[in-house]
């Protein structure tokens, strides 16, 4: 693990109680790690996501949020029957987030955050992953992602017609 890997470990390990155990976690591939200290989280649905980045292909979307959220970082959650992405933004969003129908994970949520390296499947993997401490998603930023999503999926499909 080079020196910025770690940094960004020992930031993340340290909204946990107990700091050491979640450096373990990361050892094991996911940390459960509470919000509200050094981040928070914004549980965005796949369709919006998608719809925002205009396709499904994981290397499409990662591109796309690294341009729509510079300098944050964003979780791919793909297990279950939901499929999500959290955006991990400024403690204090919770707050004032107003965005309708997407929900900014309360404080003291505990949620499952992959090692730094971990960016592709099997299981939560970081879609844009946090390059420096403090890699943190504007919340703005979130926000218009999210309009720009829901926009998207209100639009009726197109088809294309030969003649």
């Amino acid at each position: 693990m080079n020196h910025a890997t770690r940094a960004v470990t020992d930031w993340l390990a340290a909204s946990h109680d107990a700091p050491a155990q979640a450096r373990r976690e990361f050892d094991a591939g996911i940390a459960l790690l509470r919000t509200g200290t050094r981040f928070e989280a914004v549980r965005l649905p796949a369709p919006v996501v998608h719809a925002a980045a205009g396709g499904e292909d994981p290397d499409a979307v990662a591109a796309y949020l690294a341009d729509a959220l510079p300098g944050g970082a964003v979780i791919h959650d793909a297990y279950g029957v939901g499929v999500w992405y959290y955006a991990l933004v400024p403690p204090g969003t919770y707050t004032h987030w107003r965005t309708p129908g997407v929900e900014c994970l309360r404080p003291g949520t505990w949620l499952g955050v992959p090692r730094v390296e971990r960016t592709a499947r099997p299981g939560p993997y970081w879609s844009l992953p946090p390059r420096a401490v403090g890699s943190l998603c504007a919340a703005q930023a979130v926000a218009d992602l999210v309009a720009l999503g829901q926009h998207g999926l209100s639009q009726p499909p197109t088809s294309e017609r030969t003649p």
